[in-house]
């Protein structure tokens, strides 16, 4: 049956010679596998180009539930970015979350909140000027609500250390080393009140951008454990070095 659906495109890769898989977190289905065929044909109903990271499609897919791999009909661009392709700070940030989205997102079941969440963010980032280099940061932890891995904010104005293992803010160190410290912490206690409009208001060195990052990947990896290596990070932090 054909369906049409948004998607945003988390990774993809090469099948033969014209052909890929794409991987999409789909609006209608969530997680989906597609086998994308003719990709470079003049005459093709799909192009390559529109499989980038994070871009935002339209799609009409052949869509049969329980099946590893569909296929697409067509795939068109929702929402053109101007500039995230083109600017390296914005195109790293989307290649880094994408490999995090592509790890993190297994349920092939629809979360329209999560969707919305993930579209709204990145046409956001794609028109901002401000905060570019604080947005990570945010959509790290906010991403967490939909996870279920949302921290425990009781006691965050006392406490002094993010405990990474148990998602919450505690006075007393904890015995373990997988803790944010008291200058990291009260960082990461600052990103709970930022939105789109006051990004750019964080004030970080890049040393503590990197510190903070760090810590909130460690965090994931508690969680998630398939998350593992991510390649993309090296070159996200010779970026914003």
């Amino acid at each position: 049956m054909i369906e049409k659906t948004r998607g945003i495109l988390l990774h993809q890769v090469k099948y033969s010679e014209s052909s890929i898989i794409a991987t999409i977190y789909t609006e209608a289905f969530g997680r989906q596998s597609y086998i994308v065929s003719g990709v470079h044909g003049r005459k093709s109903g799909v192009k390559s180009s529109v499989f980038q990271p994070l871009f935002l499609l339209d799609l009409e897919v052949y869509h049969k539930p329980g099946r590893n791999l569909n296929r697409i009909k067509t795939a068109r661009i929702a929402v053109p970015y101007s500039s995230l392709p083109f600017d390296i700070r914005k195109s790293s940030l989307a290649i880094f979350l994408a490999e995090i989205l592509y790890k993190c997102l297994r349920e092939e079941e629809p979360d329209s909140g999560l969707f919305e969440f993930i579209f709204h963010s990145f046409s956001f980032l794609d028109l901002t000027e401000k905060g570019t280099a604080n947005f990570h940061l945010w959509f790290l932890l906010k991403m967490t609500t939909f996870l279920g891995i949302f921290p425990n904010r009781e006691n965050l104005e006392i406490s002094n250390y993010f405990d990474l293992q148990k998602a919450r803010f505690t006075s007393s160190e904890p015995i373990h080393p997988q803790y944010m410290n008291k200058h990291i912490t009260s960082l990461f206690a600052q990103l709970f009140d930022l939105g789109f409009s006051n990004l750019h208001e964080f004030n970080l060195t890049g040393s503590e951008r990197q510190e903070l990052l760090q810590k909130l990947i460690d965090f994931y990896q508690i969680h998630f454990e398939m998350i593992g290596e991510l390649k993309s990070l090296r070159v996200l932090k010779e970026v914003f070095n």
